[in-house]
């Protein structure tokens, strides 16, 4: 029998018999495939390539899922163009009315067909550049069409037989210093009327026009031939057989000219930025009665009895109190600025605008406007049946005011006409029905974001 000497004890393992972090998973590797270990600075360079090639299938199986993802997305559909049709010069503006497209050129205005995209009439009297066009269809084969040229000038047109008839510029001034721009057009539903808003060297103004269109299109039966502006022919056309494109000829248009006039459009507001509101020049509160007219609506505020001492001291009692903030904010003192721009919308009859029995309202044609300026709390609605003075008032009141919390940034009236949404500066939308007068929804962004426009879907 053998027996041991001495105890059975474990060697102590030496440094060359240590793993090595490359050989920890030795035992999955492929004895046919092992190949001896890379020496330095080979090893380094081997896992800085398979890092590179790593991070790019990553991107790349990120970019696959991606793909896949927006298949999966409803696709838009895409829209081609089935006809062309070319102009001289730039085409700046277009607008659509019943059968005809009317474009603004940079040398006047262009009518073409929509059914086959030929051009039948075209306007370049006086070489001007129209960089706006509103148009709506009067029937009859009658058009209005309000068009701004480059200069800020409104020409107001009748189309009516494939010819455009000039009625009146309704800006224009023979002293050119004098000369005012138009900043915004609106042309109510149905022709009826139009609103022009104007600015000058310091003052901005809004002018309502009523357009006489049954006058017109009696006055056209009455005179067959194109009266009043241009009676143009129509342009030689060619069809390209290989693109089927609709290509116009550059052929001169002639023009005849007639005395006959239409009959002007007529003013019934000139409505101006409202001031801003001072201290009362009232001795007592009777003379401040006699200027309310019977106390059934509110008003813009002039008509008050704070005297502009007592305002005074009012904003240096607040400054010196909340001086540390106003500090902080940076705010300095500014004195209140006229307004310059102003947003408009024609009503229909509702029951917001309460017009008396005398006044005769058709349901399809607007019975007011809706007018709020810049930094105003106040929106303002004028009746359009007012009967006609020799001469407009400069300042008319409003014959409605609703004031708001907040001024008022920006306005919109649904398709219908029938919903008007405010939404103030406060970040508070309302929408309003106006034939009921009564708000349906009241709404704040918690963020408090500047609403710069709103948009019914």
């Amino acid at each position: 029998v053998y027996i041991r000497k001495h105890p059975l004890e474990i060697p102590p393992p030496s440094e060359k018999d240590w793993l090595k972090d490359d050989e920890e998973d030795f035992f999955l590797l492929d004895p046919d495939r092992k190949h001896d270990a890379l020496p330095q600075p080979f090893r380094m360079i081997n896992k800085l390539v398979m890092l590179v090639f790593e991070n790019a299938m990553e991107i790349i199986e990120r970019r696959e899922m991606l793909r896949k993802t927006q298949k999966l997305k409803v696709q838009p559909t895409k829209c081609f163009p089935t006809d062309e049709f070319q102009v001289t010069g730039s085409a700046n503006c277009l607008a659509v009315s019943g059968e005809y497209i009317f474009a603004g050129l940079s040398m006047g205005l262009a009518a073409f067909r929509v059914s086959d995209c030929s051009q039948v009439c075209a306007w370049d009297e006086v070489k001007t550049e129209v960089c706006a066009i509103h148009t709506s269809n009067l029937g009859n084969e009658h058009h209005v069409l309000l068009a701004v040229d480059g200069m800020g000038l409104v020409w107001l047109f009748c189309f009516h037989k494939e010819n455009f008839l000039l009625i009146k510029i309704l800006n224009e001034m023979e002293d050119i210093s004098k000369r005012t721009a138009c900043v915004e057009v609106v042309l109510s539903p149905g022709g009826d009327y139009a609103g022009v808003l104007l600015q000058g060297n310091t003052k901005a103004w809004l002018e309502v026009y009523r357009l006489p269109k049954d006058s017109w299109l009696k006055e056209t039966v009455k005179n067959p031939e194109p009266a009043g502006g241009l009676a143009c022919k129509e342009r030689r056309s060619s069809w390209t057989s290989a693109a089927d494109v609709f290509l116009l000829q550059e052929s001169p248009v002639s023009a005849v000219k007639t005395d006959v006039k239409l009959s002007p459009p007529v003013l019934l507001l000139k409505v101006k930025p409202p001031k801003p509101i001072t201290g009362s020049s009232f001795q007592s509160p009777l003379d401040a009665l006699k200027k309310v007219d019977d106390g059934s609506m509110l008003g813009l505020g002039y008509d008050h009895l704070i005297k502009g001492s007592q305002w005074e001291q009012q904003e240096a009692i607040f400054r010196s109190t909340y001086r540390e903030y106003l500090e902080a904010e940076g705010e300095s003192e500014s004195k209140e600025e006229i307004p310059r721009h102003a947003t408009f919308h024609f009503v229909l009859p509702s029951r917001i605008l309460q017009v008396g029995l005398e006044m005769k309202v058709q349901p399809d044609v607007p019975a007011g406007i809706s007018v709020h300026w810049d930094g105003s709390h106040n929106l303002c609605f004028y009746l359009l049946n007012h009967p006609l003075k020799e001469k407009v008032d400069s300042h008319p009141k409003p014959d409605v005011v609703w004031p708001c919390a907040a001024p008022i940034a920006c306005s919109a009236v649904s398709s219908c006409s029938r919903y008007l949404a405010l939404a103030c500066e406060d970040a508070a939308i309302t929408i309003w029905d106006k034939h009921l007068g009564y708000p349906l929804a009241v709404t704040a962004i918690l963020e408090e974001r500047l609403i710069r426009s709103i948009h019914f879907l």
